[in-house]
């Protein structure tokens, strides 16, 4: 028994390139071989093989989110033991569209296959218990949900189906079930109509919950009604209480003559903003002077929200529960009321606005050597979109064209240290829509980032790396105090190998010794596939290697940039965690005692489930665009790119980005199966092979607005 264990924990330590999650399945992979023993990070570090600081930080943040996730319980400071094991786990539902789920838990190394009928009326992200059936020999691991822990919601939005005397509301998206709607709970909804429902009840024997109806949205295909149900879908608002509003209305304009004096003043130095033509709230502007000494000093501007939005206000309550706006195909969902977000605090052309500032004094190589946080008052000369800094960039000539010259230098100078030192390059191409006055898209075009943007880029990186630096690396042995970071974990081991199997039959691979060599190496594959046809899946594939950036108070780095430190300080008009950075620098430039972390941390996990609402939304409103597009498009053909491989079909990018399915019923020449391993589906019979990166041609075949899916078929030069 001795020699097994000794054998297990020799295989941990030979795959000793942890990432958070990897590292949580270890440590219980290791303290389920002793149940009752009491560890702490050394030891743990020692049997695991860590011997480098970075990776001991991790063991001990991976001890705090365990214990805060009721897998471990704290003995005495900095020691745990395991919770008592029993024959359950606890984890989160991820529904699949057949209707069965998978439970993903960190106290099983896979997650967990649950039939539909063994589910009990467990919902898309809930938190449940469930019990373990035996393990069977090469099967996945299966069980049953025993317990519904928390549901992650109880509102749906839907369409409402009408029959004599009663009604349901038909769920969009992943939800197995219709919610029954007695007449008298309709709330005025018709038959078609998109709504709001809230689930009041769901008796034991029935086949679904009883609901009422919450808010109509409107009829079905009305742009506004599809949007705001997109918004409703993922549980977020669509305007603002009028209380909230009517306060921010009563924000002044001016600004007082006493809080000039408070601040460094700005004013008379050369001061610009560059942002989407379609922008109004600047969040961001960029100062740039010369000194004496030859050096640069570059300022980087940010909105002083919280200057105007105060703790416990009704604005400061509804910002903390939105936590980002939302950014739809055709709308902004803004955080703050409008008259904040595009007046009061929007850093607009020719009006003095209160800023909270990072300065920098650069080099011409673009070194940093002194820097100021503070309190400042800017007066921008001249509001620039995009397109027109590009066209200044490119032609070297026009207003201020000196200082954006200068500054694209240094910011070109800031770009190539920070890829030399590790940073990786993803730069994926957006998919953006032309549309009319109803919401109707007429036309599909990619934006792609210029020097403009990524002038603009570099120096929000600069002010958000050191503003972290600053706090996070205290002077001395003093414990740095309570911060907001934005932390991105490695990637997960695994994923990498099979990513590195997968490019290889394009002839590509990447080193996976170190950190530095997977990023240096995914940098030169991501610069060798532009411009290539498999450029598209291997960018995709290889975003999905790596994990999600997130808010945290416990620092662990950012992967994806090769920054020790890194929080989100530029955008407090449309990001609740920049509020929370401005608020805790300018307590510590006061010399202000540590924050509670608790109460942090608790707001950042809140923020970050919120951003990955947003992007939900977002890829919602993008997908809703695209089917729409395509409905003038059925039974036109055209060439793609096999983009996703499951075993429901096969998803195929087209030249203009949009993407649909050939189911594999479809797939009527054999019977095909998956083949995870290589992402591919291939015939059991004349063994053809429908493999990831693979070029096909396709027919639109159907639409479904309702369920915003796009089927494709096979044109007839695919079949065999």
């Amino acid at each position: 028994m001795a020699k097994k264990k000794k054998k297990e924990r020799m295989k941990l330590k030979k795959s000793a390139t942890f990432n958070k999650k990897k590292l949580k399945n270890a440590i219980l992979s290791v303290l389920y071989e002793e149940p009752g023993k009491v560890v702490n990070y050394k030891q743990i570090s020692s049997w695991l093989g860590i011997k480098d600081p970075e990776g001991r930080r991790l063991v001990n943040v991976a001890f705090e989110e365990m214990k805060d996730d009721e897998y471990l319980e704290q003995v005495s400071r900095g020691s745990y033991r395991l919770k008592a094991k029993t024959g359950t786990i606890c984890g989160i539902v991820e529904l699949q569209p057949q209707g069965f789920g998978y439970i993903v838990s960190d106290e099983v190394d896979r997650p967990v296959l649950v039939s539909s009928r063994n589910l009990n009326n467990a919902m898309d992200g809930d938190k449940v218990r469930v019990h373990l059936y035996a393990r069977r020999k090469k099967h996945d691991l299966e069980g049953e949900v025993t317990e519904i822990v928390e549901r992650a919601k109880t509102n749906f939005v839907g369409t409402v189906e009408m029959s004599r005397n009663f009604a349901f509301l038909v769920p969009a998206g992943k939800v197995g079930f219709d919610i029954f709607i007695a007449k008298e709970n309709l709330n005025g909804a018709k038959d078609g109509q998109k709504a709001i429902a809230e689930i009041i009840e769901w008796p034991p024997k029935a086949r679904s919950p009883f609901g009422k109806i919450i808010e109509v949205l409107g009829d079905t295909g009305n742009n506004d009604a599809e949007m705001h149900a997109i918004l409703a879908e993922f549980e977020l608002p669509h305007k603002f209480p009028e209380k909230v509003d009517k306060v921010a209305e009563k924000i002044p304009f001016e600004i007082p003559e006493e809080e000039y004096k408070k601040r460094r003043d700005f004013r008379e130095i050369t001061t610009f903003t560059i942002d989407p033509a379609d922008a109004k709230d600047f969040d961001d502007a960029l100062s740039i002077r010369k000194l004496e000494n030859g050096n640069w000093e570059a300022g980087i501007h940010i909105a002083d929200v919280t200057h105007y939005v105060v703790p416990n206000s009704l604005i400061e309550e509804e910002a903390q529960s939105r936590a980002t706006s939302v950014y739809l195909v055709d709308r902004v969902v803004p955080m703050l009321p409008e008259r904040l977000s595009n007046g009061v605090c929007s850093l607009r052309p020719n009006e003095d606005k209160l800023c909270f500032s990072a300065v920098f004094e650069l080099t011409e190589d673009a070194r940093v050597v002194n820097q100021w946080f503070g309190k400042t008052v800017i007066h921008s000369d001249r509001r620039f979109s995009y397109e027109e800094a590009q066209e200044i960039i490119e032609s070297r000539e026009g207003e201020l064209s000196v200082e954006m010259l200068k500054l694209n230098e240094l910011a070109k100078k800031l770009r190539s240290d920070r890829f030399k030192k590790g940073s990786i390059a993803f730069e994926r191409v957006e998919i953006k829509f032309n549309i009319d006055e109803n919401g109707k898209p007429l036309s599909v075009y990619f934006k792609e980032a210029k020097e403009s943007n990524l002038l603009i880029e570099e120096f929000m990186l600069l002010a958000n790396k050191k503003v972290a630096e600053f706090i996070g690396k205290p002077r001395g042995r003093k414990k740095p105090k309570t911060f907001v970071y934005r932390i991105h974990d490695k990637p997960d081991p695994d994923k990498l190998e099979s990513f590195n199997s997968f490019i290889s039959r394009f002839g590509y691979g990447i080193q996976l010794q170190s950190a530095k060599t997977i990023s240096s190496s995914m940098n030169n594959l991501l610069d060798h596939v532009k411009g290539k046809k498999e450029q598209n899946v291997v960018e995709t594939l290889a975003i999905r290697t790596m994990a999600k950036a997130e808010y945290s108070t416990r620092n662990i780095g950012h992967y994806g940039l090769s920054f020790d430190f890194y929080t989100h300080f530029t955008s407090p008009i449309r990001r609740y965690p920049d509020m929370m950075v401005h608020r805790l620098l300018e307590k510590y430039l006061e010399d202000g005692r540590s924050a509670n972390e608790q109460k942090f941390e608790d707001l950042c996990n809140h923020s970050s489930d919120m951003e990955n609402r947003a992007a939900n939304a977002e890829r919602a409103s993008i997908k809703y665009k695209q089917v729409e597009f395509m409905q003038d498009h059925v039974g036109e053909i055209y060439p793609g790119v096999i983009s996703g491989i499951t075993d429901w079909g096969i998803y195929v990018e087209l030249e203009n980005k949009i993407e649909g399915m050939v189911p594999i019923r479809e797939l009527d020449d054999d019977f095909y199966t998956f083949d995870e391993k290589n992402y591919a589906l291939v015939g059991r019979h004349k063994n053809k092979k429908y493999q990831l990166g693979d070029d096909i041609t396709v027919k639109i075949w159907r639409t479904n607005l309702e369920k915003k899916q796009l089927d494709f078929r096979l044109a007839e030069n695919n079949k065999l």
